[in-house]
This record gives C-alpha cells, structure tokens and sequence, in this order.
C-alpha cells in the first residue's frame, strides 16, 4: 500500500542527511577519479548516457539514496501514475502523458473510454490530416500548398513544440524531410504577433491554435490578431486554422476551424509535448515519422523510469541526487547547460517543467512543508555561457549544480579544421574541461585567480540530437522532475501560483481597481 508521507518524517531521509559529505575535488583527481568517471554511468536510452562522475556522491551516500528512494516508494507511486491513479489530488485528476508515446502499465479506463486508444486515436487523425497538407489534398482557397505552420500557444503549447522544433530544424535539413517552416506566436504582446505576421506569407501559412479550456487569455487575443491580419489579406481565416482543445471546450465544433484535434485534462500543459500540443506542429514541420521516432526515443527513457534499481534508473538517479544537493547540502539553484546550439531554448521548457511543477510550500494535502523543495531552474548553451554567467558559475559564493548535456556528432556534418581540430572537437572540448574546472578548480597564491572547485556537475552524452535522441532528453528530465515531486511530496501536476496575476489582470481590464493596483494601472496608461 503507498503512503504519502512528508520527506523529513522518514528514517531514511534522516540517515541521508547524517552521510558524510564528498570532497568532490579529492575524488575527481587522478586515477581514481577517471574510475570514477567510467563506473558512474548509466544509459538513459535512445544511445544516451546519463553520467553523474562529478555529482557529489559516493558508494555510501548512494546507498542512502536507494534507501530513501525505497521507504518513500518512489517507483511504486510513478507505477500508480502510470496505471491511472488520481495523483492531481489539487485538480483530482490522473497524470497520463506517458500514455501517448507507450504503455507502461496495464490499460487505464477513464470516464469510460480507453485513454491509451484516445491519445492514439487521435494521434492517428493528425497524421492522415498532415499528410493530406502535405500532398496537397488539403490547400488554401487558391488551391496551393502550405509552406509555413504556425502554432498559437502560451505556457506548455509552446515552450516545449517550439523547443523541440528548433532542436530538430536543422537536422531535419539535412535528411530532407523539413516539410514546413513553422513560426510560434505567444506572448500578448501585440510585437510576438506582428513579427511574426511581418516575415511569413499568410496566404501559403496554416495556424495551429492550441487551447485546452478554449478560454486562454493570451492566445485569443492572438487567435484575433492572427483572423485579423487574414481578412485584410482577402482571405477566409477558416480555411487557415486548425485547432487543438478538449471535446468540451467551445473551439471543439466550431466551424472556424479546418479541424479539431483533443486531448483531454489528464495532460497538463508542460508535459503535454508528446500530445497533440506538440504533435500537429511538428508532424506538420517534419512529418509524421519524425514525430514517431520522438516518440519511440521518449517511451524508451520511460521504461527505463520504471526500474526500481536506481543504478538503472537514470531519471530516479539524477532526482535523487538532486533532492540531496538541494536538502542536504543546500544548494538552490540549477544549471542546465545544452552544449548544442539546437538545444538553445530547452532550459526554458525546462524552467516551467522544474519549476511550475515543484515551485510549491504545501503538500499534496495542503499543509506547509519544513523544508526546500524546487530549485531555481537557468540555463544557456555552451559555449555562449562560458562568457555570460560561468564566472559567477565558478567563483561566486554559491554552488550551483550543472547539467550538461553534449553530442560527440553536429547534426549538421559542416564543419572545418582550424588549429588542428574541428568546431564540434573545440565544443566537446570545452565542455570537458569545464567538469573538471567545476570539480577540481585550481589553487592560486592570488586569490583572484583561485578556483575552490567541489562545484558538481554531470553530463547526458549521445552520438548525435536526433529525434530518437530529443524524445529521450524530454521524458528522462519529465520523470526526474515528477520522482523530485514524490519525494518532496508535492503535487506536481497543478499551478495555483499562475492564476492570481491573472484574476488580477481581468480586473485591471475592467478598470475595477483601488489603491496601489489603481496607480499601477494608470502609470501603465491602461
């Protein structure tokens, strides 16, 4: 039987906590360390390998963590997602997403209908809708193919699609099957829209408006601005826009729309990538078999979340030694550090998926917590981080944990020699020595020039970002981020902390305001 019990009031946590701590520096030196480096390794599928040589851990404090993992039956309660149990206590609802891209566990029945043959079902109507664009079955009004998609989303509907579609971009234009250039508008800032309006050509662009309720603020006025730029272009905005919603909201049967894909209240927006909210972008930009292949790359990271072995568990592993820098040793902050220019805006998916899920005080019943629970969550890619945020990252006065993430191949195979090796061999290059920088530092008579090191980091390594590759990237910090939830014992599938602002908003806009609200409101001439 589960139970679900606060971290602090478990043995194992205690036990944890009373581990002596690894001077990481010492460890990292010599032969030892380059052991060290070759045993802490673990696949993460799709030819990935998570690493954690330079993370603060050794044998006994990773046997704690397995202990902890097993008192607070973190495997047991990722397998009662998987098979369907209400884990949104906040909202009541069960957490399904992994049922777009595999099954897990046995078939889940909801609202008496088989959401493992709904998520494929509709799957399957994305694809036979891409495939008549792209062959011309389906066109606009003057009977020519689209060339451009471009999805409306905020939050979820578009921090994940557009970070994955620029991740696969250029690879894409390598193996010739980039079908559609595709564009996101999210912000309601009237400059996302229009800048976007002011490179595509409207006439030949197909838009993708993703809405769960139907009633997001942000994307209908953009839906408005978009339906607005296409009547003065002279054109019908129905025969231009698709929509991706749930059955009950009121864009589901509208005729606005050249169709309606759904999806339902089970997939919560920032992991909803491997839904239809990612799905019919990017099936739309790269064709239906790339999308497949994320998918196939992201359920075999999520077979491998099952294993109650954490050795074998890259996702378990890497949350647990992250609840231990962040409770233990008591580091705030993440680094997450793509050195792949393509990966350029996954710490920003990466940000809402870490911190809108585990950004809470209370349990999942409510009642404060006693300790720290998710951590501040930035990042850039290698090597542009080097000269921004790295100096602080090595001698400021906080430890900040780093994730890497390197590929021994470029997608796109161009490259030059210069100086005796290759740009992909001079990025590879500087990451490796950057994990031993952060771990090993370098003494110093002028202070200014010391480096203390002991700054852990580990690094997820492939042959090359394929789409195999991305979807195993994608699911592995998904089930890292949901297994530091359970730990934690948060509910990491709501986000109060979103609504405030926006109930605040709508009584600005209906100018109901006093005091402080009111002068905010008239400094901003609204």
């Amino acid at each position: 039987m589960i139970t679900w019990k606060n971290m602090d009031t478990l043995a194992s946590y205690q036990a944890l906590k009373a581990t002596k701590p690894v001077a990481l520096a010492a460890a990292m030196s010599g032969e030892n360390g380059a052991e060290r480096v070759r045993s802490y390794t673990t696949p993460m599928g799709a030819g990935m390998d998570f690493n954690y040589g330079a993370r603060p851990v050794d044998e006994t404090i990773l046997e704690a963590l397995a202990k902890f993992a097993e008192e607070a039956q973190l495997t047991e309660k990722f397998a009662a997602l998987y098979n369907g149990e209400v884990i949104n206590t906040g909202e009541k609802r069960l957490v399904l997403h992994h049922l777009c891209r595999g099954q897990l566990g046995g078939d889940v029945i909801a609202d008496g209908v088989n959401k493992r043959e709904f998520y494929l079902g509709e799957q399957k109507k994305i694809t036979e809708f891409v495939n008549k664009v792209h062959a011309g079955q389906i066109t606009n009004a003057a009977g020519e193919k689209f060339t451009t998609v471009v999805q409306i989303g905020i939050g979820g509907s578009d921090l994940g699609p557009r970070a994955i579609y620029l991740a696969l971009e250029n690879w894409a234009k390598v193996e010739g099957c980039l079908k559609m250039k595709a564009e996101f508008i999210s912000n309601v800032d009237p400059d996302d829209a229009a800048g976007v309006l002011s490179k595509i050509d409207v006439a030949h662009s197909l838009f993708v408006l993703v809405s769960k309720s139907g009633t997001t603020l942000e994307t209908l006025t953009n839906e408005s601005f978009v339906k607005d730029a296409l009547i003065k272009a002279g054109l019908n905005p129905s025969n231009h826009m698709v929509a991706v919603t749930s059955e009950t909201s009121p864009l589901a049967k509208s005729s606005d729309y050249l169709a309606a894909f759904f999806m339902d209240d089970y997939i919560g927006g920032r992991y909803s990538s491997s839904s239809g909210v990612g799905g019919c972008v990017l099936s739309l930009a790269f064709g239906p078999e790339v999308f497949a292949q994320f998918l196939d790359g992201a359920a075999e990271a999520d077979e491998l979340a099952k294993n109650a072995d954490i050795r074998k568990n890259p996702a378990l592993l890497d949350a647990l030694i992250g609840v231990y820098e962040r409770n233990v040793l008591g580091y705030p902050t993440t680094a997450v550090l793509p050195y792949s220019q393509a990966l350029s805006r996954f710490p920003a998916h990466l940000q809402q998926l870490d911190m809108e899920s585990n950004g809470k005080s209370v349990n999942r019943f409510g009642e404060p917590v006693n300790y720290a629970t998710g951590p501040v969550i930035f990042g850039e890619p290698g090597t542009n981080g080097q000269h921004s945020f790295y100096q602080l990252l090595h001698q400021g006065t906080d430890i900040i944990p780093l994730q890497f993430v390197g590929f021994k191949n470029s997608q796109m195979g161009s490259d030059v020699v210069i100086q005796g090796s290759t740009s992909q061999q001079k990025l590879c290059a500087n990451v490796a020595a950057q994990i031993m920088a952060f771990a090993c530092g370098k003494e110093d008579t002028n202070l200014n020039k010391k480096f203390e090191g002991g700054r852990p980091s580990s690094i997820i390594i492939g042959e090359k970002l394929t789409p195999a590759a991305l979807g195993a990237l994608l699911a592995h910090f998904e089930n890292k981020v949901m297994y530091q939830g359970f730990a934690w014992n948060l509910n990491s599938f709501d986000q109060e902390g979103v609504q405030l602002g926006k109930v605040l908003a709508k009584k600005v806009l209906a100018h109901d305001t006093d005091g402080a609200l009111k002068v905010y409101s008239d400094l901003l001439n609204i």
